[in-house]
């Protein structure tokens, strides 16, 4: 069957049929982009952070995000206000809106982000991390730094 075809029909996506990466921050299995079905508002990835590490501070210029954790805990930031969120827990995170997803855990967290539109001009992502205040907000409260895995091939 024609691989393009067989997307322009699919519904359902097993779980054979994710697209896993692995990127610094986490490890990803993308249930909903256009090359596994044919979406057009909603993007949708498993992604799993181990403990310790982090999503540093950034923004998604064109593109609004809903954060929701399945499993563990996240030390998430929207804008400067910081929550601890638990399984079923939620943050929703404007165009334009620097946030960053912390582990600081013994434990991996897993959440879905959920992001629209689909097809959205680049940028996709802005790293804010190094600006000011960025740089210096979760040190300057006494938190544990995190660290961003080196992975090879990957661009960020």
């Amino acid at each position: 069957m024609n691989p393009a075809a067989s997307i322009e029909s699919r519904r359902f996506v097993s779980a054979s049929e994710v697209v896993t990466e692995e990127t610094p921050f986490t490890l990803n299995a993308w249930m909903s982009r256009p090359d596994v079905v044919p979406c057009r508002d909603l993007l949708m990835v498993r992604a799993t952070m181990p403990p310790g590490s982090c999503h540093p501070f950034h923004h998604h210029p064109t593109r609004e995000e809903i954060i929701y954790v399945v499993s563990g805990q996240a030390e998430q930031w929207c804008g400067n206000e910081r929550r601890i969120l638990k399984p079923g827990e939620m943050v929703l995170i404007p165009k334009g809106e620097v946030h960053g997803t912390y582990n600081p855990f013994r434990e991996p967290v897993v959440f879905l982000a959920i992001l629209s539109p689909a097809h959205a001009a680049p940028p996709d992502v802005v790293d804010v991390s190094a600006e000011s205040p960025w740089a210096v907000l979760r040190e300057s409260l006494g938190l544990t730094p995190c660290f961003v895995r080196i992975v090879p091939g990957s661009a960020s």
